[in-house]
């Protein structure tokens, strides 16, 4: 944006000065034409008043010898011809001035009236000056004085003088450049301070804010606006954590002591009522489950986290041997494949919690004869630790939205869940600086992706998000 703004700067500063410049070397080559045209008129007038006499009484040696003299000190040839447009006499080349050009200078003096010296000459003419007045003698025209002027010496003032309000030009277009620099840097600084802040929050830093005293009053003003929405923003998350832990909490001990007392009413219960009693604890087991999910996503979504260099190979490893018997006795086959060492730098439990939660649903959801494979893959930059099943997978649509809290396939709503587990491991994963991925599997099934920092690359990971 900031290179956008000062090419919009300098075109419209290139442009006035383009409008300025075209204008005055205009005027200058016009100046300094007027300039010659003038001074070779008061020539030629006066060579027409010293030809009036030599003309008038024949005397025309004398006014070939000024001419030839006027030649040697100008440099600018000169003719004098008589009323039938006939040269009597001439300084320079007889063949010049029988050009079309001149001759036509010619007779509109001998018609009386000056010829020539009308338009500008531009540095890349190179044709003589041509300039023509009648000889007049008691009101009548009795011929006409010719002068060429060479026009190097002019064109070479008119470029030089280009030239210099060319590097002034070009100067003044540097100076624009910094002040257009500087003046762009002041303007998108707040902007720059506000996509930082922006950043950081998304991090999950709430601290952070945007400096309110940079740059022009309307970004000030944006600035404390974003600002006080951040705080409200911030406030309210903290708030919502806080109430989501506090309650959960608060709610543990009362359904603890619930579920005991559904557990005695056991020896009360007649036959008919035994499967009620039973769904019963069943649902408090399950609201406890959902209590325990919140409590784990509270600790999880916290700003302050403590840090691990971990093996995931290893941690792969303790939980596939951890989940084997339930495995069996679900008649799902648990195996674990891929690199021996694998090292990360994650949130302290982050991978084992993760796993666990993974590895559950995998043998919870994929039915009895499916397997599930646990794998571990190493590259230049992170670790990947994949849970794959066969079983029935999910739809690309159920994927979107298997990581929204309490959010459940409507395939699997008769099977014991509360919703959580994915959300859980997707927070544990980005709060780690890695990532959760849910995709197809071939032929069938689920592949969950866990995406984490090497351990020799985590703690820049840490750093960018500001948790470190």
């Amino acid at each position: 944006m900031r290179r956008r703004l000062v090419i919009t700067y300098l075109v419209m500063l290139a442009a006035v000065l383009v409008a300025l410049e075209i204008p005055l070397g205009s005027n200058v080559a016009a100046g300094h034409t007027d300039e010659m045209v003038v001074d070779r008129l008061l020539d030629a007038n006066r060579i027409a008043s010293i030809a009036e006499p030599a003309l008038r009484e024949g005397r025309i040696q004398g006014l070939s010898e000024e001419l030839d003299q006027y030649r040697r000190v100008y440099g600018i040839a000169a003719a004098v011809v008589n009323r039938e447009a006939t040269i009597v006499a001439v300084a320079g080349s007889v063949q010049a001035f029988a050009q079309p050009v001149v001759r036509q200078r010619m007779r509109e003096a001998l018609a009386g009236a000056r010829a020539g010296g009308t338009g500008t000459i531009w540095p890349w003419q190179t044709a003589p000056l041509t300039l023509a007045v009648p000889v007049t003698s008691g009101g009548e025209v009795i011929g006409a004085v010719v002068t060429l002027s060479p026009t190097s010496r002019l064109r070479s003032a008119i470029v030089r003088a280009w030239t210099i309000a060319g590097i002034v030009g070009l100067l003044a277009l540097g100076l624009f450049v910094g002040v257009a620099g500087w003046l762009a840097r002041w303007i998108l600084r707040p902007v720059t301070e506000l996509d930082d802040t922006a950043l950081r929050l998304a991090a999950g830093d709430f601290d952070s804010r945007v400096p309110a005293n940079v740059g022009p009053e309307e970004l000030r003003h944006l600035a404390r606006s974003f600002n006080a929405m951040a705080d409200h923003v911030g406030g309210s998350l903290v708030r919502q954590r806080a109430f989501v832990a506090q309650a959960s909490h608060q709610l543990r001990n009362p359904l603890a002591a619930l579920r005991i007392r559904v557990d005695n009413l056991a020896r009360y219960v007649q036959p008919p009522g035994n499967e009620e009693h039973r769904l019963l604890l069943e649902e408090t087991e399950r609201l406890a489950s959902i209590l325990d999910g919140l409590l784990a996503l509270a600790r999880a979504e916290r700003d302050q986290h403590t840090w691990e260099d971990i093996d995931a190979a290893v941690v792969a490893d303790e939980r596939v041997v951890a989940w084997a018997p339930l495995a069996l006795e679900k008649g799902v086959s648990l195996t674990r494949t891929g690199a021996d060492a694998a090292p990360v730098h994650v949130v302290a439990t982050a991978l084992d919690q993760s796993l666990d939660a993974l590895v559950d649903n995998a043998v919870k959801f994929s039915g009895p004869g499916a397997s599930v494979v646990v794998d571990v893959s190493v590259d230049a930059e992170a670790v990947e630790v994949h849970v794959v099943d066969d079983g029935p997978g999910l739809s690309e649509e159920d994927r979107s939205q298997a990581t929204t809290r309490l959010w459940r396939a409507p395939t699997v709503q008769n099977i014991e869940g509360a919703g959580l587990g994915l959300a859980i491991v997707a927070v544990l994963a980005e709060a780690s600086g890695g990532q959760l991925r849910l995709t197809d599997a071939l032929p069938r099934g689920l592949r969950a992706t866990l995406r984490l920092p090497r351990a020799s690359t985590g703690a820049q990971q840490a750093a960018a998000i500001g948790q470190d």
